[in-house]
């Protein structure tokens, strides 16, 4: 039976996922029970189960959708052009998007441990696919002589882990905004790679 537009599981499925990505940040997977997610909703624990089959089934789903999302906002913002200029707006778009999705980057490293097998290979599935994209900026900067990384991949993951540091520390109304961290971590990927 379809659902019409508007109802109350178009509603009440949304407020269940963002009551427990907030959860789950906030306290962790493990010390956040079903009867807490469904008291932040304000629906008895018992109709959780007609949104997600547990509460692990409700992280991946966290998870995946970040990352879908992750995935899908770069491939329509990645820029045609050089490797550098392309390199240059991952680096300000990865750092911007982390920013406004603070909640489902925390999740996304700090609950992999959560996963279980199958669901943690469908998550480290996604997470290479993204790295993907930014490895192909840099050996086609490396092609075209404008990069020197020994390994490209160790320098993918060490791009990402250094981009990913800002969360741990960036404040809104703090001394630098948004784009001046942008462009200081800029320089700093730039100068790591460059030829």
């Amino acid at each position: 039976m379809a659902r019409k537009p508007g109802s109350r599981s178009d509603i009440t499925g949304p407020r269940i996922r963002t009551a427990a990505r907030r959860l789950f940040a906030r306290h962790g997977f493990a010390a956040v029970s079903m009867r807490q997610i469904a008291a932040e909703v304000g629906v008895q624990a018992g109709a959780l189960y007609l949104y997600t089959p547990d509460k692990e089934t409700m992280l991946v789903e966290l998870l995946r959708d970040h990352m879908d999302e992750l995935i899908a906002a770069w491939d329509a913002a990645e820029p045609q052009g050089g490797p550098v200029d392309r390199l240059e707006a991952f680096v300000r778009f990865h750092i911007a998007f982390n920013l406004d999705h603070a909640e489902a980057v925390f999740l996304s490293y700090m609950e992999l441990r959560n996963l279980g097998p199958g669901n943690f290979a469908v998550i480290e599935g996604l997470r290479r696919e993204y790295e993907n994209r930014l490895e192909a900026i840099l050996k086609a900067g490396q092609d075209a002589g404008h990069f020197a990384v020994p390994d490209t991949k160790l320098a993918t993951m060490a791009i990402i882990a250094m981009l990913n540091g800002v969360n741990t520390w960036y404040r809104e109304g703090g001394r630098l905004n948004r784009a001046a961290v942008g462009g200081i971590y800029w320089d700093m990927v730039r100068k790591a790679v460059a030829a």
